[in-house]
């Protein structure tokens, strides 16, 4: 009897010790992906502000009524991405103002080389989610790498299509390519990954270049914003 007990209490010291070592292990995977996801949202805000000064800073030269306007566009914006900085996901309403005010900005400076249409029902704009700042840099990455002129305009379409939501843009790719930050696609891939494994995907063709990501729902978005903890 003495044996079994000491054998039952030895077990139970290893459970606990298995337990606690599990634990920290969780703590410790958990820390790295929340620094991760972290530094992947960090790495979008001054890659834009650096293209947003120089853009301003022309117009200032050519239009100051025009550069007026896109300061005060700028600082709409950058309000809301503030605001947002410490949210995973947030709600397919919120992120596509978020880009409709990313696009006044572009308007004032393209005119009518730049359209875009959006096509969403109302219902999936209240009861969607998406990661935080997932959908601007694909149009970023559209207006950055196309010519836009009003012969031929650059034309971006935002659209549900089942669960997914896909950004498309015509292809006129610009004869000298910009360098690139590495805070477009494969940044928004990776924080993908982090939060529910889902893929980007990609497809191109002579005409037209596009990327869907996937819509989360209520339930998916509260596991993805408190994955981490």
């Amino acid at each position: 009897m003495n044996t079994l007990i000491i054998m039952l209490h030895n077990y139970i010291i290893l459970q606990d010790i298995k337990v606690t070592s599990d634990m920290e292990n969780s703590l410790l995977k958990a820390a790295n992906t929340e620094a991760a996801n972290q530094l992947l949202r960090q790495q979008i805000h001054p890659h834009f502000l650096f293209n947003a000064l120089n853009i301003l800073k022309s117009l200032y030269k050519v239009d100051s009524v025009a550069a007026e306007e896109y300061l005060v566009c700028l600082s709409d914006f950058l309000r809301a991405s503030v605001s947002n900085n410490s949210t995973k996901v947030v709600r397919l309403k919120d992120e596509l103002k978020l880009c409709q005010d990313y696009l006044r900005m572009q308007k004032i400076r393209f005119g009518d080389a730049l359209v875009c249409s959006v096509s969403v029902s109302e219902e999936i704009l209240e009861t969607r989610f998406v990661p935080s700042f997932s959908i601007q840099p694909l149009l970023e990455n559209a207006i950055k790498h196309n010519e836009l002129t009003e012969e031929q305009p650059l034309r971006i379409t935002i659209e549900q299509i089942d669960d997914r939501i896909k950004v498309s843009n015509t292809l006129k790719p610009k004869m000298t390519s910009e360098a690139s930050s590495g805070s477009g696609l494969n940044n928004l891939s990776e924080r993908y990954r982090i939060l529910s494994n889902d893929e980007l995907l990609i497809e191109t063709d002579d005409a037209t270049f596009s990327v869907s990501i996937k819509l989360f729902d209520h339930q998916m978005s509260m596991y993805a914003s408190h994955k981490s903890f």
